[in-house]
């Protein structure tokens, strides 16, 4: 991590501008406006095509003295370098952010907890999608005139930009804003101000334009698993964006302490508008409202109350008899089971092994279309290209980026790596990555109650040629045998398990029972998540698990499971997912850890 500074303005409270180099090298400006001891942190996030600049004129309305104010330039904006409007991925964008808040609240000593982020229209859907997907522990949300459905104006424009796209795979294609100053603000000096400005762009990229719609679908449809304290500013006459899906949010909004303001007649610029006073004293009242300091309560209960637990007690009821996706799901079940179906070998293990079974993950990493006769594999591929299937093999690849992480992180602490996967399978991940690195004193024990997977495990270790890898059947939730791992664990692996367990003590077990391993050595806890999944309702009415019954699955969004690690003596230091927001991957220490 880079932080290269270049103060322009010294005294408190007056802006300096700096580059940090973000995960990928991307060197993004930013201002700070820093007071000599600040305690906590505001984090500003423009609108689309803006930058950091628009801020200037009115930090000092929502600052107080002891608060640093970061503002940044996204990528191919301002003065941040890339093409302007584009970024690979509106994913990229929400990392940015996580990416972004950590490393300046952690260079400046402020908490997360005295951490409050405002966002602008585009940005505040992925800040939005951040508290989702990430679960920072920040103090306050602040959503200005959130961008959840842009008018487009013209007729089915996101189908049609979804055909471009697809006719142009892999290119670049960019469309131009109809936005003028005048549909922004009544403000005559501000629409001047805003027309005169030679660093505001106005091209967007498509695959931003269409991820910010699928992104936006996504987090209305889960706004429940947000709890932060959040306050959402709505513009009366906006021209840019639908008010009705801001207050669909808001109304879905997990939050135990939410607000909604609506500003009658103003446009989507509410902090450059005519009347803006009345919108930072809106923000100001709510910054400074002292509910915001008390804790939220951890989600330790979930499993018994709430959102996830009634999702999952309608998930394994039985659709009413009138209900057409009851008839819709029996068609796709008798299809699954058909000799047709059956051509296709994925679709076979999954019917052998569970949908869920180590077997099926491993045929899912080597996605390669088999089965007998052409049509065999042609419904194959279209089986390992089921959107969750896509996910799995996203997670793969981001455990084992950030197992290499781990690993890295304690051989350059001169500290011995010793990994346990709790629950393996044939536990491809894990090899793949030990026979990359070829790092010798790494030794791996793999875990699993299958002991066929662990035959599979044995026979591929042996072909990398991996002689510190042992292999022992035991049961991932066996306090027990799991506090008492010799040699005890440096990392330890929990991946693809506690998304099949929908009771949270048990998986509270297995949590403590690692932690008690690990506490007198240190160390680090990879552990996966599944928060979201657009096709649950399907899984749990079509597909069969390991036990050959529905695979009806509790989902824990990350706040709950990041609740669990905490509760169990681990702290977060980083998370990964899928530009899907299905599956997530983080690494968590206790102790000595990194």
């Amino acid at each position: 991590m880079t932080l290269a500074t270049s103060a322009l303005q010294t005294p408190a409270l007056m802006p300096t501008e700096h580059t940090i180099a973000l995960y990928d090298g991307t060197p993004l400006f930013y201002r700070i406006w820093l007071p000599p001891q600040p305690t906590r942190a505001l984090f500003l996030f423009h609108r689309g095509h803006e930058h950091s600049g628009r801020f200037l004129d009115f930090v000092d309305h929502l600052a107080d003295a002891d608060t640093a104010v970061f503002a940044w330039d996204a990528r191919g904006h301002g003065q941040s370098p890339g093409e302007r409007g584009y970024a690979p991925s509106f994913a990229h964008t929400i990392r940015d952010i996580d990416f972004f808040v950590r490393t300046l609240t952690a260079a400046h000593n402020i908490g997360l907890e005295a951490t409050t982020v405002l966002a602008h229209s585009v940005a505040s859907v992925a800040a939005a999608a951040w508290v989702h997907d990430y679960a920072p522990p920040i103090r306050a949300l602040v959503l200005v005139a959130p961008a959840f459905r842009v008018k487009l104006y013209v007729p089915f424009a996101i189908e049609g930009l979804r055909l471009l796209q697809s006719v142009r795979p892999g290119k670049k294609s960019f469309v131009k804003s109809y936005v003028r100053s005048r549909m922004l603000t009544h403000d005559p000096v501000h629409a001047a101000s805003y027309d005169a400005d030679p660093l505001i762009a106005k091209s967007i990229a498509v695959n931003i334009l269409l991820e910010l719609h699928d992104t936006s679908t996504r987090i209305l449809q889960d706004a429940a698993a947000i709890r932060a304290p959040t306050l959402i500013l709505s513009a009366g006459s906006d021209w840019v964006v639908k008010p009705a899906a801001q207050r669909a949010f808001f109304n879905r909004l997990g939050s135990p302490f939410k607000r909604f303001q609506n500003f009658p007649g103003m446009y989507h610029d509410l902090m450059h508008e005519g009347e803006r006073d009345r919108v930072f004293a809106t923000i100001r009242e709510f910054m400074d409202d002292p509910a915001l300091d008390s804790p939220v309560l951890p989600l330790l209960d979930a499993d018994r109350r709430g959102f996830t637990h009634d999702e999952y007690v309608r998930l394994s009821s039985p659709l009413p008899v009138l209900s057409p996706r009851r008839y819709s799901f029996a068609a796709q079940r008798l299809f699954l089971h058909s000799p047709l179906a059956r051509l296709s070998q994925g679709i076979r293990i999954g019917q052998d092994t569970g949908f869920n079974s180590g077997g099926t993950l491993d045929y899912i990493y080597e996605n390669r279309p088999r089965g007998p006769l052409v049509l065999g594999k042609i419904i194959d591929r279209f089986y390992l290209g089921a959107i969750g299937w896509r996910g799995i093999r996203v997670r793969k690849l981001h455990i084992q980026e950030l197992l290499k992480q781990a690993i890295g992180t304690l051989q350059s602490q001169g500290r011995p790596v010793h990994i346990v996967d709790i629950a393996s399978g044939p536990g491809r991940y894990l090899l793949e990555t030990l026979a990359a690195l070829q790092s010798p004193g790494v030794s791996a024990l793999l875990r699993d109650y299958d002991v066929a997977n662990l035959n599979q495990a044995r026979i591929a270790a042996q072909s990398f040629g991996l002689s510190s890898v042992s292999f022992a059947q035991g049961d991932a939730f066996d306090r027990s045998s799991l506090a008492l791992l010799t040699p005890a664990p440096t990392i330890a692996i929990a991946s693809g398990i506690f998304e099949l367990i929908p009771d949270n003590q048990q998986v509270l077990t297995s949590l403590r029972s690692l932690a008690a391993a690990m506490q007198a050595n240190g160390g680090v806890l990879l552990y996966t998540g599944q928060p979201w999944h657009p096709q649950l309702e399907m899984i749990a009415r079509v597909l069969t698990g390991m036990d050959h019954k529905p695979w009806v699955m509790r989902r824990r969004t990350q706040l709950e499971l990041d609740d669990l690690v905490r509760e169990a003596g681990f702290r977060k230091t980083d998370t990964r997912i899928d530009p899907f927001g299905i599956f997530t991957v983080s690494l968590a220490t206790i102790g000595g850890g990194p």
